[in-house]
């Protein structure tokens, strides 16, 4: 019993073991560890704790920049040491007699200077008569893209791309998904995963669902695949969100016309109460691993467009239905998007090593571009493309602590719009350092 004590705290305490890697995963029993796993687990209620925190200090070019890299800065301030995200996670897995999961159950809090707040509290129950499906329901990730659901413990960049930020704001939702994922060793397409889910929409950006629609989000993709002997990995997937806001007035903003013809106007027809104004995304990415002597190089890329539902200053999902300082329901507006990243990482001679270059784009309003960005025609700082060129080195020292040295800069298309009229200087060197138990 002793040993067996020691081994359980041993492999609990294994990072490369239990690392998840994308934020709605657990713990594989298809392995040969997960297998060996099993009778330890299964003695000791199969829970488990992890976490890690992310420490770190950041440099910008001036006072008070409003920045995607972690965020805004206060007005005075050009520096700052702060806590990024303080992670603690509970799992519990429960499996039958043949060492198939039954259900689990994921709980995680962040705990930071700014306060604790839940980023994890979901459930997945498991078919094994087909051993092809579960159902999630909770607050989880949501199945959209792949950046989305990474984990920040191993994304490589300090931050999510500023459209995955503004898109999916804080990741999670509540809602409930059903999952295709074979889990029969010899199913023909065990390459294959889909998720289909229904959310309220505003997820972890507010408090609760501010209206009866409710937002769709399909993916379907192809897990890792070896595509010759050499071991090279590639990946891809398709998503769509169909989802929206319902309007409690009578105005409603679209873009007229494109080009320097282009404008917002506000339709106040009466129609527009309890209409449904869009946020429609399509999307896809591809991931490709190919492993070196030491350590490997991988390129990743996604691209995301479609129609997106905001407000005047914002082309952020609001987390509360938008009012005045007199508290009357806002306009709200609806533009045409488009947005991408791209990685390049590269270990160097070592494992231990890695290099981390990254672009990615986030055009709010696809129907105007530099000038034409006014404020007489009805646009705004909602309306600005923002181009972010990032690079850095990612060293792990340890098995539980890596640091991470990150120059994000960023630059802003110029336009008519008072402040933007030139680059603004908001460029950020991170500086942190992980701890991961």
């Amino acid at each position: 019993m002793r040993l067996r004590f020691f081994v359980l705290i041993f492999l609990l305490s294994s990072p490369s073991l239990f690392a998840q890697r994308f934020l709605t995963d657990m713990m594989d029993t298809t392995t040969a560890q997960g297998k060996g796993l099993y009778p330890i687990f299964n003695e000791h209620d199969r829970m488990r704790f992890g976490g890690y925190m992310q420490p770190q200090y950041q440099m910008t070019e001036s006072n008070g920049v409003k920045s995607f890299e972690g965020g805004d800065f206060a007005p005075n301030t050009a520096n700052r040491f702060m806590l990024r995200r303080g992670r603690f996670r509970i799992d519990y897995s429960h499996f039958n007699d043949k060492q198939q999961p039954l259900a689990f159950f994921a709980f995680q809090f962040d705990g930071t200077e700014r306060g604790v707040n839940i980023r994890d509290f979901w459930g997945r129950f498991f078919e094994n008569k087909l051993q092809l499906f579960s159902v999630t329901a909770g607050m989880f990730a949501r199945p959209m893209g792949f950046e989305v659901n990474l984990s920040s413990s191993d994304r490589e960049s300090p931050e999510r791309g500023r459209m995955s930020q503004i898109l999916m704001k804080t990741e999670r939702d509540l809602g409930v998904m059903l999952t295709f994922d074979p889990r029969r060793k010899n199913f023909p397409i065990k390459w294959l995963k889909a998720d289909l889910g229904i959310f309220n929409g505003q997820g972890l950006a507010g408090p609760a669902d501010y209206d009866n629609h409710k937002d769709l989000i399909g993916r379907i993709g192809m897990k890792p695949y070896r595509i010759n002997k050499r071991g090279w990995k590639f990946s891809a997937s398709t998503s769509y969100y169909l989802g929206g806001i319902t309007s409690q007035s009578a105005n409603i903003a679209q873009v007229s016309g494109a080009g320097a013809a282009a404008r917002f106007l506000v339709d106040s027809s009466a129609g527009n109460f309890n209409k449904v104004t869009p946020r429609r995304y399509w999307g896809a990415d591809a991931q490709l691993r190919i492993p070196n002597k030491k350590g490997a190089t991988e390129f990743r890329a996604e691209f995301i467009t479609g129609k997106q539902t905001a407000t005047f200053g914002s082309s952020e999902t609001p987390g509360t239905y938008p009012v005045t300082t007199a508290g009357a329901p806002q306009t709200l507006y609806t533009r045409n998007f488009s947005g991408a990243y791209f990685y390049f990482l590269q270990h160097l001679g070592t494992d231990r090593l890695q290099l981390v270059l990254k672009y990615d784009w986030y055009d709010p309003n696809t129907k105007v571009k530099g000038n034409e960005v006014n404020a007489k025609n009805g646009f705004s700082a909602a309306d600005i493309r923002f181009n972010t060129f990032g690079g850095g080195l990612v060293y792990l020292i340890n098995a539980h602590v890596k640091a991470t040295a990150y120059y994000a800069r960023v630059q802003n298309e110029t336009t008519q719009i008072t402040g933007y009229t030139n680059d603004v200087k908001d460029n950020v060197l991170t500086l942190r350092v992980q701890y991961r138990f």
